[in-house]
């Protein structure tokens, strides 16, 4: 029970014909050393929280600390109501929602850090528009987010989430891999379809860069979090389509974590480089002018 990569967790998943949610079920059941349905409370708990933080801009005016986003969850829903979304209805969803967590994240509302307050808005993006779509259960959800965990798990122990280590690529990136591979159970893909995904996902967003404009979890995060919700729709098709990642999960994560250690340090959240000295960003942030003021 205790895998700590992908091939031993692919292996126990083979011997026992568990699912990788079962199998970090199990994991985190036994060395928490909680009943397992305490361990399933907790879950239920973190997707309640997931799609409250999903749905609240829907109904409610949210101000940023930096002024710089607010009301973007809003449009999108808008725009897809009125026939006029260029993406499909799950993508389309799946964006508006991501967006809509970090606009509660950054006025200091309740998010699950899932696997980084700046990544937060990736699962609750992508499952909530799953469940919309495809009329999941919320049982169904929570146990597929076991899956997703187990993929967090296996970065956070090989890698790292933090954006002050490895750049965006560590947290939208990880976060869109363990949605990917969450999705790919939730319709039915194998354990190693599973990972094949989160591979693919981690692949298409390397090297991308931490550069939050006033050092706030903002912009350019907000649209990033779009961008890996979607990014973890389309790898789950891949691998549903029997498409397969060169590397495996366990490469993948370690080539994810030789690049973000290679990436400069203005670049890994420090606000000293990319978006976050571009001279209209700086002015569009309201903590930035409250700085220039002192």
């Amino acid at each position: 029970m205790n895998f700590t990569n992908g091939a031993q967790l692919l292996e126990y998943c083979e011997k026992k014909n568990k699912k990788i949610s079962e199998a970090m079920f199990e994991r985190e059941t036994l060395f928490l050393e909680q009943p397992a349905e305490k361990t399933r409370e907790k879950m239920e708990k973190a997707w309640s929280i997931m799609k409250a933080a999903a749905k609240k801009p829907m109904t409610e005016d949210i101000v940023s600390m930096g002024g710089m986003i607010g009301g973007e969850s809003r449009r999108l829903h808008a725009l897809r109501e009125s026939g006029k979304n260029i993406c499909g209805d799950v993508i389309s969803k799946a964006a508006a929602y991501a967006v809509g967590v970090l606009e509660v994240n950054a006025s200091m509302g309740l998010i699950v850090a899932a696997p980084t307050a700046g990544s937060s808005g990736v699962l609750p993006g992508v499952f909530c528009s799953l469940k919309e779509q495809y009329d999941f259960s919320d049982e169904q959800i929570c146990q597929a987010l076991f899956n997703a965990a187990a993929v967090g798990y296996l970065i956070t122990r090989n890698a790292t989430t933090a954006g002050a280590e490895g750049g965006c690529q560590a947290e939208v990136g990880s976060a869109s891999a363990m949605a990917a591979s969450a999705a790919v159970e939730l319709f039915g893909g194998t354990p190693g379809q599973c990972l094949d995904a989160a591979s693919l996902a981690i692949v298409n967003i390397l090297g991308l860069v931490c550069d939050p404009i006033g050092g706030l979890v903002e912009n350019p995060c907000q649209n990033r979090n779009a961008m890996g919700a979607t990014n973890a729709l389309l790898c789950a098709e891949l691998s549903l389509a029997g498409i397969k990642s060169i590397t495996p999960i366990d490469e993948t994560i370690g080539v994810m974590y030789a690049v973000g250690r290679s990436i400069p340090s203005e670049l890994r959240e420090t606000s000293l480089g990319g978006m976050a000295v571009a001279k209209s960003a700086c002015e569009a942030c309201m903590a930035c002018a409250e700085k220039r003021k002192k």
